[in-house]
Order: structure tokens, then C-alpha cells, then sequence
């Protein structure tokens, strides 16, 4: 097949839906589709690339100033259109209802091409990040979704991560008559397993030996992800147990999260690793005694599959879809959201057991094995066929 995927947030930022349109593009590729993916510039203008096995064409676009190293392709229509008739897919898969999702949906109709969508957006964690607008967080909720509703409904077959990511719509989509599934983002269980991780790796981003247990967390360090919670949190476990924080990844919030550790008192336990390459992310998955994601907007999250396939229990919070990930009290705790005191009585019941950690390993193993991404291809594999041949009929 000939798979046109357009988004509008693509590697190398630092995202779910950037990791999942490269890992899809990527997978497909490598099963023998030909892939093209429509993707914003880094430099500002429009330009061709190769991402190992396939080709992304990067549309003119201009930082955006609410996420650090976020561009965004504001009016593409020419430059995506081009880009659809020059290679003329059998199917476009469009990963966001922004500038270049909408024209690529647009273009599809018109040259009846078969479109999916994916629904990665929760329009709050747009809100959380632009704070002047926080007075008019409902009306501007409101009206983003009843968008989000009304743009989906123009595709052909519309996906979420999770079942809970389209329960948080199914108000909004009532009117909505495509196909609504929910199919996993997936991860490379190729990638991520459990191991040693070596002395060098551990000194070069200044973590304690094998003996500290460590809570991890990776991902955009912006205020939707509620990290002050997780800080303050590991204030109070570090009051009953030993332990350390390795944070991955770069945003906005970065300097005010140190400082905030530092105020706490725990900024020689906590490790602010930056931005890493992807090789590292692997090896640092794999140090984590638990995983920590205190975001209350997660429509699954492809960094804590990665961490329960790496062996690691986790504690996540009951908001979005995130808690899907977690049998709870087999592979880590569910607790309640923006509470620091409840996150940190669940992080020490795993530390201070360790039969109960290594129980909540396994079966966090157990539960990413379902998420292999190679189902995930399958499953859009057949999605696309079945609307080719509907086209087709």
C-alpha cells in the first residue's frame, strides 16, 4: 500500500503522538508499505528528508510558543496538496485536527482517498500550557471538542488509544456515524525489556548504584504533566525509604521543576537528565524501581508502556486513560489525582517490598506484551484495506 501519514506533531519533538506517527510510519515502512509522512519544518521552511526507511516532507512552520521546540505549519494547504497528488496514497492517516491533519483530510475528500483518524487530543492539555486563557478553560473545553467532533466525523474510521480516551468523548461523538476503535499507540518490545543497566550509563547522568531504588518519570516537562506533584511526593517517600528521581525529558517547566527541588530539599536525589537520545531512553527505562506519571491527561502514554515492558511497576493517577496501564495491585497503584501524600504511600509500598516489586514487574510485563506495536500495524493494516476496498467497490 501507498500510506500518506499527516501530522502535525512528528520527531523530534519530545511527544506521544510524535513517537507514535514516527513508530507507525516506521513500522509500516519496514512490513513494505511505501510511506510518506507530512510533517512540520524544524528550520522554519519546507524541505525532504529520510527517516531510515521512509521519507518525511516538512511543511513551512513557525515555533509555537507555548511548547518549547514545537512548530506549527499554519497554513500548509498548498504545500500538503501538492504532496498528496505528487504521491497519490492508496490511504491518509491524519494524527491531528491542526493545520496539517485538516488539510490532508481535506485534500482526501476531495480526491476521494479513504481517511483515518487517530484522536490523540485532550484539548485541556492545550489550556494547561496557556495560562492567560485559564479564565476561559470551559467555553474554550467546550467549543475544541465540539470541533474535534465535527472534523473527525469527515473521516472514514476514526481511532483512539484506549477505550477510556473515547469514553472521554462519547457526548461530543454521539452524532459522529464512522467506525470508533479503540487500537493501542503500541510500543517495540524489540526495545525495551528488562536488564543491567552499566556503571558507565549510571555515571554519566550522575544516578546511585543498584542498591537506591529509583522513580522514574520521562516525558515534556510542561505543566500538564503535574510533575510538582511527583516532587513533592518524593519528598515524603525519601522520609521513609532511600531512593532517588531520574527525570527525562525538556519543556517549559524545566528551571521552575529544579528550583522546585531544590526548595524541597531533595536536589541531590533528583537527576534532571535533559533530553536524551533514543538509545539512552532504552537503557534508562531500564533502571527505574518504579515509574511515576502524575498527568491527569494521558490518552494511554507510550513512555509508561515502555516502562512496564522494561520490567517496572507503576503509579499513575485515576484521571484520562492512563490507568487502563495498571492491574491494580499487580503491577503497581492507581492513585488519586494532584494528591502527593497518596502517590507517596503507593511509591513506598512498592519499595519497601521487595517480593511485591518484583511480582508487579512481571505482570507489568505481561500486560506491554499485549501492546506489542506489531499488532497495532496489523490492525491498522486491516483498517486501511477495508476502506481501500470500500473506495474500491
Amino acid at each position: 500500500m501507498k500510506i500518506l501519514i499527516a501530522s502535525d506533531l512528528h520527531w523530534p519533538t519530545i511527544n506521544g503522538v510524535a513517537s507514535f506517527s514516527r513508530n507507525l510510519a516506521q513500522g509500516l515502512a519496514a512490513k513494505g508499505h511505501e510511506v510518506v509522512v507530512i510533517a512540520p519544518s524544524q528550520t522554519g521552511r519546507g524541505y525532504e528528508e529520510y527517516d531510515k526507511n521512509h521519507v518525511v516532507k516538512r511543511t513551512m512552520a513557525l515555533p509555537f510558543p507555548f511548547y518549547q521546540n514545537f512548530r506549527i505549519s499554519v497554513t500548509p494547504q498548498r504545500e500538503v496538496k501538492k504532496i498528496i497528488e505528487d504521491f497519490d496514497p492508496d490511504v491518509i492517516h491524519i494524527q491531528s485536527m491542526l493545520g496539517i491533519g485538516r488539510a490532508a483530510l481535506m485534500t482526501g475528500k476531495k480526491h476521494n482517498i479513504p481517511v483515518v483518524a487517530t484522536n490523540h487530543a485532550m484539548p485541556e492539555n492545550l489550556i494547561e500550557n496557556m495560562r492567560l486563557l485559564a479564565p476561559f478553560a470551559r467555553p474554550i473545553n467546550y467549543i475544541l471538542k465540539n470541533y474535534g467532533a465535527r472534523f473527525h466525523s469527515n473521516a472514514d474510521y476514526l481511532t483512539s488509544p484506549t477505550q477510556s480516551a473515547i469514553n472521554l468523548y462519547k457526548d461530543d461523538m454521539k452524532d459522529v456515524s464512522i467506525p470508533v476503535e479503540a487500537v493501542s499507540n503500541g510500543i517495540d518490545l524489540s526495545r525495551f525489556s528488562p536488564g543491567e543497566v552499566s556503571s558507565e550509563l549510571r555515571k554519566k547522568y550522575g544516578l546511585p548504584s543498584e542498591k537506591t531504588p529509583i522513580i522514574t518519570y520521562l516525558g515534556r516537562l510542561d505543566s500538564e504533566k503535574h510533575l510538582p506533584v511527583m516532587l513533592h511526593a518524593a519528598r515524603r517517600v525519601f522520609d521513609e525509604v532511600d531512593g532517588h528521581v531520574l527525570i527525562v525529558g525538556h519543556g517549559n517547566e524545566a528551571e521552575y521543576l529544579k528550583e522546585l527541588s531544590k526548595q524541597l530539599g531533595i536536589e541531590k536525589k533528583v537527576t534532571f537528565a535533559g533530553r536524551v537520545s533514543d538509545e539512552d531512553v532504552t537503557k534508562l527505562q531500564k533502571v527505574g524501581s518504579v515509574f511515576c506519571m502524575p498527568s491527569p491527561a494521558e490518552l494511554q502514554c507510550i513512555a509508561c508502556l515502555e516502562a512496564m515492558a522494561s520490567g517496572s511497576p507503576i503509579v499513575v493517577v485515576k484521571a484520562g486513560a492512563v490507568h487502563e496501564l495498571c492491574d491494580e495491585g499487580k503491577n503497581g497503584f492507581v492513585c488519586e489525582t494532584d494528591n502527593d501524600a497518596d502517590m507517596a504511600e503507593k511509591i513506598v509500598a512498592i519499595l519497601k517490598d521487595k517480593k511485591l516489586q518484583e511480582s508487579m514487574s512481571k505482570r507489568s510485563i505481561e500486560i506491554a506484551k499485549t501492546h506489542d506495536i506489531q499488532h497495532t500495524l496489523a490492525r491498522f493494516e486491516a483498517i486501511y484495506q477495508q476502506l481501500i476496498d470500500q473506495y474500491g467497490a
